[in-house]
C-alpha cells in the first residue's frame, strides 16, 4: 500500500497495472468460456442435433439390396430405397433409430423361398424403426410361421405398406416394452392355412395401434390377432369378403385394453367360425382389462346366424356404444357389460352394402342417433375421422354422430 517507503506517483502506477492485469485475466476467461461452448457436448449435457445422413438404395447406385444397407447404416440414418422388385432381399435391422422408406413408386419385397433368420423377409431387432412405402410378399419358412417383418425388439412405425401372401403379416414377439402402430396399410391373403397364422399375429407387448388399414381373406388364421396390453384399433376395415374363410375377424385372446372405434368388422358366409369378435378366450393376463366398442358397423353375412362377441367371463369390463348390428345376435349375449344405443339394422339401411359401403342412407332412420360415448382419461372415444377405402381415412367433418362406423353421406 502507499505509504512513506513508496511515493503517491508510484503508489498510483502500481495500482493501474494491477487493475490491468486483473482486465486482461477477465477477457482471457471470456474467450475460454466462448470456446468451451462451442465444444462437443459431454456426457449429461443436452445432445446436439444429428446430421442425417441418407443410404440410398436401388440397382443402379453403389448400394443395390436392403442387405448391404442393413449392415453399413448407422443410428438416426434414413435408407432411402429406388421403387422396383427385390427378390430374395431378406435381412436383420438393429440400428437403434433408423427411417426406411421406398421413393419414386413402390417397393416390393419378394422373399421366393429365403427368409433372415429362418423367420421373416425382414427381422427387427432395434429401437425406433420406422418402414414407409413397402409391399411384403411371400414369407415362407419351415415351422410354417414366415412374416413379411418380424419385430423381435423395439419400437416398429410402418405407413403405406402391404402384407400380401405371407405366412403372418407381421409376426411379433413377447418383449413386454416393444410397441407397434400400423398406419394406412393392407393385410391380405395372409396364413399358412393351418389357423396357427394370421393376416396380423401380436404378441404380449406394451401396445398396438393401427388406424385407416385394411384386413381382408386371411387363410384360416384371424385377420387381426393381439396380445398386447393395450390396443388402440381406430377407423379400419376388417372384411373377409367373397370367398373369405378367416377364422375370428378380430382376437384378443389375453384380454388387455382394448378401444375399437370406428371400424367396418364384416365376417363372410363361407367362415368356418361363427364369431366376428372374440375377447380374453385364453384368460386374463394383464392388471387392466376393459373393452370399448364404439360407433363400429359389425356385419354378420353367415345365413345360419354368427355371434358377434365372444367374451370369457372374468374380472373384465365391456362398454359397447352407438354400434351398428347387421344380422340377427345381439352384443348383450356376450355377458354382462354397459350395452346402449346398439341396433339391428339391415342391408337396405346402408347405400350399397353389396359392395361393402356401409353409409347409412340420407333418409336412415338411424342417422344422428347417435349418444355421446364415455370419456375415458388419455384416449377419446368420440370418432373424429372414418375409413377411407382402400386404405386410409378421412375427417368426419364435425358432424352430428350416428351410430356406426361411417358419419359422412359424402361418397368415398
Amino acid at each position: 500500500m502507499c505509504g512513506p517507503t513508496l511515493g503517491w506517483s508510484d503508489c498510483c502506477a502500481a495500482r493501474f497495472a494491477s487493475a490491468g492485469n486483473i482486465f486482461i485475466i477477465v477477457l482471457l476467461l471470456i474467450a475460454v468460456v466462448g470456446l468451451l461452448g462451442t465444444a462437443p457436448t459431454q456426457a449429461g449435457e443436452p445432445e446436439r442435433k444429428e446430421t442425417e445422413h441418407v443410404v440410398k438404395v436401388g440397382p443402379q447406385r453403389e448400394i443395390k439390396t436392403l442387405r448391404e444397407a442393413s449392415r453399413i447404416a448407422q443410428a438416426g440414418d434414413t435408407v432411402e430405397v429406388d421403387a422396383g422388385d427385390y427378390l430374395h432381399d431378406v435381412t436383420v435391422w438393429m440400428q437403434a433409430k433408423l427411417k426406411i422408406k421406398a421413393v419414386g413408386g413402390r417397393v416390393r419385397m419378394i422373399a421366393d423361398g429365403m427368409s433372415a433368420e429362418g423367420k421373416a423377409i425382414w427381422v427387427l431387432r432395434g429401437g425406433a424403426i420406422s418402414v414407409e412405402g413397402f409391399d411384403f410378399i411371400g414369407a415362407k419358412v419351415n415351422d410354417r410361421n414366415g412374416a413379411g417383418i418380424r419385430l423381435e425388439k423395439g419400437n416398429l412405425f410402418v405407413r403405406d405398406c402391404r402384407f400380401l401372401d405371407n405366412e403372418n403379416g407381421i409376426l411379433t414377439g413377447g418383449n413386454p416394452e416393444a410397441t407397434l402402430e400400423i398406419i394406412n396399410s393392407e393385410f391380405g391373403n395372409n396364413g399358412h392355412g393351418d389357423g396357427q397364422s394370421h393376416n396380423l399375429y401380436v404378441g404380449t407387448i406394451a401396445r398396438l395401434t393401427v388406424i385407416g388399414s385394411y384386413f381382408h381373406h386371411a387363410r384360416v388364421g384371424h385377420l387381426l390377432k393381439s396380445r398386447a396390453a393395450e390396443n388402440h384399433i381406430f377407423y379400419n376395415r376388417l372384411t373377409d369378403e367373397v370367398g373369405g374363410k378367416a377364422s375370428y375377424e378380430l382376437e384378443l385372446p389375453s384380454g388387455g385394453v382394448g378401444y375399437i372405434v370406428g371400424n367396418l368388422i364384416q365376417q363372410n358366409s363361407t367362415t368356418e367360425n361363427p364369431h366376428l369378435i372374440s375377447y380374453g378366450a385364453e384368460g386374463y393376463r394383464w392388471p387392466n382389462n376393459a373393452l370399448y366398442l364404439i360407433n363400429n358397423t359389425l356385419v354378420d353375412n353367415r345365413p345360419q346366424g354368427g355371434i358377434f362377441l365372444r367374451m370369457k367371463p372374468g374380472q373384465q369390463k365391456v362398454v359397447a356404444v352407438n354400434n351398428l348390428l347387421v344380422g340377427k345376435g345381439k352384443l348383450e349375449s356376450a355377458g354382462p357389460g354397459d350395452y346402449r344405443n346398439n341396433f339391428n339394422v339391415d342391408w337396405d339401411q346402408f347405400v350399397q352394402a353389396v359392395r361393402e359401403d356401409y353409409r347409412l342412407l340420407p333418409n336412415a332412420g338411424l342417422r344422428y342417433k347417435a349418444v355421446e360415448p364415455p370419456i375415458v382419461p388419455g384416449v377419446n372415444l368420440r370418432p373424429a375421422k372414418e375409413y377411407l377405402h382402400p386404405r386410409s381415412t378421412r375427417s368426419t367433418g364435425g358432424v352430428p354422430l350416428s351410430p356406426g362406423a361411417f358419419q359422412t353421406s359424402t361418397p368415398p
